[in-house]
């Protein structure tokens, strides 16, 4: 086929499939998508591009292979857009004010209670909780066991709980 009859034919494979793609893609995917023709125009340009290639071998109608290429970029497309919103992380809540009163309570009865405990317990806790180091760097801090740095840990959060509850 020569240069001149082949563009005649991409002129009319897209006067007659643009508007169908174009219809098609609209109704799968909403005409209040604003995606809806950049994707129907990818599609009418991915088909001359095959065609310009011979990739369309003949063995069905053109009408089948541009109805076929269309279906599955609009699957893609529904296939992304579902995923996006899979991940898309949920909106954090408005804060509660009364949560925001209760925590700043909370803080400040658990540091009351903290001032109250021993030395030994409260570094414990602070090396530990506060510095988040491992019970061997903690115990290496204080020049005491793992095991007994987990005792210590235990037994003070045992004591806050009973300051706490009075």
């Amino acid at each position: 086929m020569d240069k001149k009859k082949q563009e005649t034919n991409l002129e009319e494979i897209y006067a007659k499939y643009g508007p169908v793609v174009r219809f098609r893609v609209r109704k799968s995917i909403g005409a209040s998508n604003p995606d809806w023709e950049d994707i129907a125009n990818e599609i009418i340009t991915n088909v001359i591009e095959k065609i310009k290639k011979k990739e369309f071998r003949g063995e069905s109608s053109i009408g089948t292979f541009i109805y076929t290429i269309t279906s599955r970029r609009i699957i893609d497309y529904i296939r992304q857009k579902s995923k996006v919103l899979k991940h898309a992380p949920e909106p954090t809540p408005f804060p509660d004010p009364h949560e925001h009163v209760e925590n700043k309570e909370r803080a400040e009865l658990i540091a009351g209670a903290i001032k109250k405990l021993k030395p030994k317990y409260r570094e414990v806790l602070y090396l530990y909780y506060y510095k988040e180091l491992s019970r061997e760097e903690v115990a290496k801090k204080l020049c005491i066991t793992p095991h007994r740095v987990s005792e210590r840990v235990n037994y003070s959060q045992k004591l806050l709980k009973k300051l706490i509850k009075k």
